[in-house]
């Protein structure tokens, strides 16, 4: 929405839409050795966070922090207001912050809106955040999407300095955009040599969810209710939980949200958040670590066309990230990251699920999980499937053939195909299965879930997708061993996908090689790097806004460097370190940090020249 010059405040015709992409390039100094020794006591360090005393411990171009009409604020009356001209402009917000010597974790944290009248892919306009001479990301009008969305980044390196925290936005000559910053915070914990800070435990944990829902006829359209059970497993109380919503990201936010959640219990309903993707439900009374609670609330899914990992195919329907999930808190505060369709933004603790699904009996339903059948009304059939220690729940339905044998390992793989799919193909396709699941579990450790359903359909756009003991492939290979591979790399250890998406697909993509025989010989010889922003280890903020490169760096280059890792460590050493690396983080979660750890303690060679030369950051 264009913002006349001389009168900054007045609205003006237009939607609001909110930047949904990511960071260009974090960097950071080294922090001050010596001061990691000091206690540290938790703060959050921004003065005037959300402006609503105005400019007080702000420096600001001329009305950028105000309260008038043209935009709304995240919380609270106030906001800033970078651009929005649509003529050569600048603005700039800044303060002065200080981080304590004795934190060793620090993240700025911002919600960020930007609507624009920019098209087309070319970052016309933008805005630039700094801490000090670091620039920690950028944005532009190509981010513009719908609502606020809330930013973070880790600037743990700046423990001990007093820097200047800076937005700069700059617009060019025509069609304006704007960026509007809110709730601006930088939390700052950490125990150093003692003392308090915010405790790093994953919450809320030993999650138990139970469904009950019923289709029409098509299998498109499901309604009945959820419940979730859960503890707290932090020293830190909690006080309200986030349900992921994923894929309301499909629909149009506010109006058109194919997951939709009513008559909540066990706790009061906020509005939706994230691109209606994040639902905030405020606990009656905080809960005390170990403590139990439980959320329900009425639940109903719309199944939308189009032939995606969410999506209707004639009469096949893929149902997953339907079922609304808790979301996690841990000592970065409650993780709301945007869904992205070029990878995953998904970040669970494993958990338990019984699932019961009322269907038409012609309609049948692949699931995670070991599933039975009984009947049920006349023409209806009821499956109700349970699994432990998964991320995740996802099922088909539709009218699919369906075939099963067993591995030479005892693993049940379940082969489901569309009307598309020949049944030689899918024998194929099912022997594949069969020979990459006992080969993933010599490698890794033993698959625990005794059962995998296959669902082959050819019209995917993608090549295939990964849930907990439940797999979307096309009818090849390396797609079908690639998403087994998952069942280990994400599904058994898991990883924050969206902020490290090179824990899931490189090491997957590394497994699918081998499994294929393919030793990686050379393939780290043509790398090419788009900019010194560019990492293996990027967040999918970064590949959002770098789509293009996405599949290369995180994929190919992320397996040749594993494959570089095997060549200098020695075969044994890295067969050794995956197994037990995997073994360590059995239905836990893994780390850049800990896998790099973990490599170093693998071999006598100094690896701090190999993390930089594959750019293997974190």
């Amino acid at each position: 929405m264009t913002r006349n010059r001389l009168h900054r405040w007045l609205a003006a015709a237009g939607g609001l839409v909110l930047a949904a992409a990511g960071l260009t390039g974090v960097a950071g100094p080294a922090s001050a050795g010596a001061a990691n020794t000091l206690a540290c006591t938790a703060a959050q360090v921004v003065a005037n966070p959300g402006f609503e005393s105005g400019t007080a411990s702000w420096t600001a171009s001329s009305g950028v922090i105000g309260a008038a009409g043209g935009q709304t604020p995240h919380g609270g009356t106030q906001y800033a207001w970078l651009d929005g001209y649509g003529s050569t402009h600048t603005d700039t917000l800044s303060q002065s912050v200080t981080l304590p010597a004795g934190c060793t974790t620090a993240t700025l944290r911002y919600w960020l809106h930007i609507d624009t009248a920019e098209t087309g892919s070319t970052a016309y306009d933008k805005l630039t955040v700094q801490l000090g001479a670091t620039t920690l990301a950028t944005w532009s009008n190509v981010n513009a999407a719908g609502g606020y969305v809330q930013r973070s980044v880790d600037v743990s390196g700046f423990a001990g300095q007093t820097v200047t925290l800076k937005f700069t936005g700059v617009e060019d000559a025509s069609l304006q955009t704007s960026f509007v910053l809110d709730d601006i915070t930088l939390d700052v914990s950490g125990t150093g040599g003692g003392g308090g800070g915010t405790d790093p435990t994953r919450t809320p944990y030993q999650a138990a969810y139970t469904v009950n829902l019923t289709s029409d006829t098509s299998g498109a359209n499901w309604s009945g209710r959820e419940s979730v059970t859960f503890r707290n497993a932090s020293p830190l109380a909690l006080s309200e939980v986030y349900l992921r919503l994923w894929d309301n990201a499909h629909g149009t936010c506010p109006t058109d949200q194919p997951i939709r959640v009513t008559n909540v219990t066990g706790g009061t309903a906020g509005a939706l958040e994230v691109s209606c993707t994040a639902l905030k439900v405020t606990l009656p009374t905080p809960l005390a670590q170990g403590a139990q609670a439980t959320v329900g609330f009425d639940l109903s899914i719309v199944v939308p066309s189009g032939s995606d990992r969410f999506g209707r195919d004639g009469s096949y329907n893929f149902i997953g990230n339907a079922l609304p999930v808790l979301a996690v808190r841990d000592g970065a505060g409650w993780h709301l990251d945007p869904y992205t369709d070029n990878g995953e933004s998904f970040y669970q603790l494993a958990s338990n699920y019984t699932v019961t699904l009322d269907h038409p009996s012609a309609v049948l339903t692949p699931t995670t999980g070991t599933a039975t059948e009984t009947p049920g009304s006349t023409g209806r059939t009821v499956t109700t499937a349970t699994a432990s220690n998964v991320r995740e729940f996802a099922w088909a339905a539709g009218p699919f053939s369906r075939s099963s044998t067993t591995s030479t390992g005892g693993v049940k793989v379940n082969t489901w195909w569309t009307s598309g799919v020949t049944s030689s193909t899918a024998t194929s396709m099912q022997s594949t299965a069969a020979s990459a699941m006992d080969g993933h579990g010599a490698r890794f450790g033993a698959y625990p879930y005794g059962e995998v359903d296959l669902v082959l359909h050819n019209n995917f756009w993608f090549g295939g997708m990964e849930y907990p003991g439940f797999v979307l492939s096309q009818t090849s290979a390396t797609p079908v061993i690639h998403e087994l591979a998952h069942q280990w790399w994400y599904g058994i250890v898991g990883d924050d996908e969206y902020a490290t998406p090179f824990l899931d697909e490189s090491f997957t993509d590394y497994a699918t090689d081998l499994q294929r025989g393919v030793t990686g010989t050379n393939c780290w010889s043509s790398v090419s790097w788009a900019s010194s922003a560019e990492k293996i280890t990027n967040s999918m903020a970064y590949w959002d806004a770098n789509p293009s490169r996405y599949s290369t760096v995180v994929y190919t280059y992320g397996k040749c460097a594993l494959h570089d890792l095997r060549r200098l460590i020695g075969d044994t050493a890295m067969t050794n370190l995956l197994r037990n690396y995997a073994q360590s983080h059995w239905y836990g979660v893994s780390t850049v940090a800990e896998f790099k750890a973990a490599a170093q303690a693998a071999t006598t060679t100094d690896l701090s020249s190999f993390w930089t030369t594959h750019r293997i950051e974190g």
